[in-house]
């Protein structure tokens, strides 16, 4: 009888209507305004720490890099990802005549296919396809932080900062969206996840610290053990404590990992500080576990949907408008070999929307022209990833609402208004002119004409 009145809470909390509210919410110009920027900002500073070109990348024919597909150019977490053995010597073979890249663009298209591909496998019901892409991303991941660390540490901390002020704001503004109806606008979203940044900021980087700390003692154990003769003892003496840290971290990757979505909505929603938005989203996760991946699962295949439909809208787009350019424009380029809108702009295909691949006989006229096209073209892109990461944030935050909810029995209406702290207002007095204040011996003399009676 519970588990039939659960069920069909759940299927009431989140299918009919409140999870498709999110593409309408996700489409919201101030959150693309938003999402856009902060892609923007993250991109420049991956581009320009890519100056370094630390990623080992040879060009020579097409060979299967990976299961999925073949492609001219592989770098080394191409070699990672099939092999990981094989690194250490396509390293050691290749970097002096290696056609070096950015640790950034490694990943930026590294990502873009593994997302493409779990896209692709959740609407072929390929349970395995979608669970290779999600597992080979943090794979890459791994590569990232192993093999080029310094970059990693420095990148992460500026997306962070990036992603604590845009993400806190388009959860501010999807909390309102859901909790009330209402729509801020830019500057007050942009207002409070600036002054709610250090919770947004740390959030994510606590559980790293506690485990770390944790660790520690783990660590301390391991070095005690290389004293001759008492080592062995301490360490077996110690096993005990070190496999109940153990099983604690274990814990708290866990929480982590499944409860990292919540985190910046909790901020949103209650104007929590880092330890109170951990402890909220570890206790959802673990108080109703099936139900918080019943939910995830919801949203990624009704984010999988929405996401087919903007790309189609904009390839669609994009093939209209290029239709329209080669009726009129018929001419050939410099070549001779190909017309001029093929030199400048090559024919949009759904998987790849953009590329920048001008003739190599194209003269400067035609190589500025492509390269204006492309950075046009780019913005459209940027578009659909900034609807991605606008989604993902939305739904996470409609997610929180409908765990809070459960949990804590705590309607979604109730949201943390920043607003209640503020001015207190002035008395009455303050307010009546001067003349109509009451004087002070007033209240405490008696009236003559009373008194006399």
């Amino acid at each position: 009888m519970v588990s039939s009145k659960e069920s069909t809470q759940l299927f009431g909390d989140l299918l009919f209507p409140k999870i498709f509210q999110t593409f309408r919410m996700s489409i919201q110009p101030t959150k693309l305004i938003i999402t856009s920027v902060a892609l923007a900002v993250i991109c420049l500073a991956g581009w320009i720490m890519d100056f370094s070109k630390s990623v080992v990348a040879t060009k020579g024919t097409k060979i299967v890099v990976t299961t999925r597909g073949t492609q001219d150019k592989f770098t080394e977490l191409d070699i990672y990802i099939t092999d990981s053995s094989q690194l250490s010597s396509y390293i050691a073979g290749f970097k002096e005549k290696s056609q070096g890249v950015g640790v950034f663009s490694t990943m930026w298209h590294f990502s873009g296919k593994r997302f493409q591909g779990a896209v692709d496998s959740v609407f072929a019901l390929d349970v395995p396809g979608v669970m290779g892409n999600i597992t080979d991303f943090f794979r890459a991941v791994a590569w990232a932080l192993r093999y080029h660390p310094v970059y990693c540490i420095i990148f992460f901390i500026i997306m962070l900062a990036v992603i604590s002020i845009s993400g806190g704001a388009v959860c501010r503004i999807a909390a309102l969206q859901f909790a009330r109806g209402e729509k801020p606008g830019l500057t007050e979203a942009l207002r409070y996840s600036i002054k709610r940044f250090t919770g947004f900021f740390t959030a994510p980087l606590a559980p790293i610290g506690i485990i770390v700390f944790i660790g520690l003692f783990i660590f301390l154990l391991g070095l005690a053990g290389n004293i001759p003769r008492a080592g062995e003892l301490i360490v077996g003496i110690g096993m005990a404590f070190a496999l109940f840290a153990g099983a604690l971290i274990a814990v708290i990757v866990i929480g982590a990992v499944a409860g990292l979505n919540l985190m910046f909505p909790a901020v949103a929603y209650d104007g929590s500080d880092c330890f109170d938005a951990i402890s909220r989203s570890f206790s959802y996760v673990y108080a109703r576990p099936w139900r918080m991946a019943v939910y995830t699962v919801i949203a990624a295949v009704y984010g999988s949907i929405c996401y087919t439909f903007v790309r189609f809208f904009a390839f669609l787009s994009l093939w209209i408008t290029r239709w329209f350019l080669q009726v009129a424009l018929w001419v050939g380029d410099s070549s001779g070999q190909a017309d001029k809108l093929t030199a400048i702009w090559p024919k949009p295909e759904f998987s790849r929307l953009v590329r920048f691949s001008p003739p190599v006989e194209a003269n400067w006229t035609e190589w500025i022209a492509a390269f204006l096209v492309y950075l046009s073209l780019l913005v459209i892109v940027g578009l659909v990833v900034s609807f991605i990461i606008s989604f993902y944030l939305s739904a996470n935050t409609i997610i929180y609402s409908l765990m809070r909810n459960t949990v804590d029995n705590t309607a979604r209406e109730d949201i943390y208004m920043h607003f209640e702290e503020a001015e207190i207002e002035p008395s009455t007095t303050e307010l009546l002119p001067q003349e109509e204040q009451p004087s002070p011996d007033s209240e405490s003399q008696p009236d003559e004409s009373s008194s006399q009676q």
